[in-house]
């Protein structure tokens, strides 16, 4: 049955903006369709608008989603940086906020810290807890995205099983989701400048290597969300490199940005993190030039693998030591274009990413809005229920 949610989806994308169009549409009489219309109204999702051109008569009126019936809010927390959106309903940027902040103090403390952030921006623009509609995280670990529990999260002590939504709920209504931060990005920049690619991997390389996979230009997260986890595929050769996982010769142990700054640092250029590894390449220093452009045929290596596994249409690169892209996609371009088949490169784009450090939000928001405005979460709203 076609309800008012498939009314408001075909109104948000364009599909239909008259009482016409949407008869033509859905097949549905002009009577039922007045009806969606109406619940729509009640809900403030939908206004009418100035009247669009006509060729005689009384020109038809216009209806309009309104992006501003409610507000999302949006965590990208990393390792020790985090960024907080709240934005429309359409995904426009109401507010924003980045701090420094460690994520291995533990849930509690650092939730309580994002929600008073999130209250300080929501009191900025006027708006209230009442008016948030859902709420997206992101983390940089594994991810039951049913649940929205982390898993056994390498770099996030005190996080596995913890019920990030069940902890929201007692702050704000609505629907909380839960992702891991590469796959948040891949939908980010795939929904933001790749739609018409169907399949797409969003590579992330910083402090450690991940992957996220986007097919049927949906998000791919495997039976347990761990699939995309290309830092922990091993590397041939490099037997005596013992990665934090416990396994000997992962990538990320090889090629992230902490083993390029431990490997810079060895070598007499003292590099913390792999945002001074960046610094030391744009500093034009020789061996680290040298350093990240081994690391991108490293992570060429295991790419090669993928492409011509999956035969993605794109590969994105982003997170910090892609900042140094043009070293780390030679080395990437590499060995992908001499390892991987002529069919699986025939089209193939291998890119930095556009969206940069903002894809991570960009994703959640989307995914969030995806959500909670889809047909089925719309017409449990109209019929009484709560959107799961």
């Amino acid at each position: 049955m076609t309800g008012a949610g498939t009314l408001l989806r075909l109104i948000r994308n364009g599909d239909a903006v008259t009482r016409a169009d949407l008869v033509k549409q859905t097949g549905l009489a002009r009577s039922t369709v007045a009806q969606r219309l109406d619940a729509l109204r009640e809900h403030e999702l939908v206004y009418e608008a100035h009247a669009s051109a006509s060729t005689g008569g009384r020109p038809p009126t216009v209806l309009m989603f309104n992006q501003g019936a409610g507000v999302v809010l949006v965590a990208d927390l990393g390792a020790t940086h985090s960024r907080l959106v709240v934005s429309d309903l359409a995904g426009q940027q109401l507010a924003e906020t980045t701090f420094d902040m460690d994520i291995g103090e533990g849930p509690e403390p650092v939730l309580d810290t994002v929600h008073r952030h999130f209250l300080e921006l929501l009191a900025g623009i006027d708006r209230s807890a009442a008016d948030v509609r859902g709420v997206g995280v992101g983390v940089p670990g594994p991810v039951a995205f049913s649940t929205g529990e982390p898993v056994a999260p390498p770099i996030m002590p005190g996080w596995d099983s913890f019920s990030i939504p069940k902890w929201f709920s007692q702050h704000f209504d609505g629907p909380v989701l839960v992702d891991n931060d590469v796959n948040t990005m891949a939908l980010g920049e795939h929904w933001t400048h790749w739609r018409e690619h169907e399949h797409l991997l969003y590579v992330k390389i910083g402090t450690g290597i991940g992957c996220g996979i986007v097919a049927g230009r949906r998000i791919h997260r495997g039976a347990q969300g761990a699939a995309g986890d290309i830092g922990h595929v091993r590397l041939a050769g490099h037997d005596d490199v013992i990665c934090r996982c416990g396994n000997i010769g992962c990538l990320e142990a090889v090629a992230g940005g902490r083993a390029l700054a431990t490997k810079l640092t060895e070598l007499g250029l003292p590099a913390e993190s792999s945002r001074d590894v960046v610094t030391l390449v744009r500093a034009g220093e020789p061996q680290a030039i040298q350093a990240v452009r081994d690391a991108g045929r490293c992570l060429g290596e295991v790419l090669a693998g993928a492409v011509n596994f999956f035969n993605p249409g794109a590969i994105v690169i982003g997170g910090d030591i892609a900042e140094a892209h043009q070293q780390l996609l030679a080395g990437v371009r590499e060995v992908i274009f001499q390892r991987s088949l002529p069919l699986a490169t025939g089209d193939l784009r291998i890119v930095p990413s556009r969206l940069g450090d903002r894809a991570g939000v960009v994703g959640t928001g989307i995914m969030v809005i995806e959500h909670i405005l889809s047909p089925e979460a719309v017409d449990r709203v109209i019929q009484g229920g709560i959107a799961a």
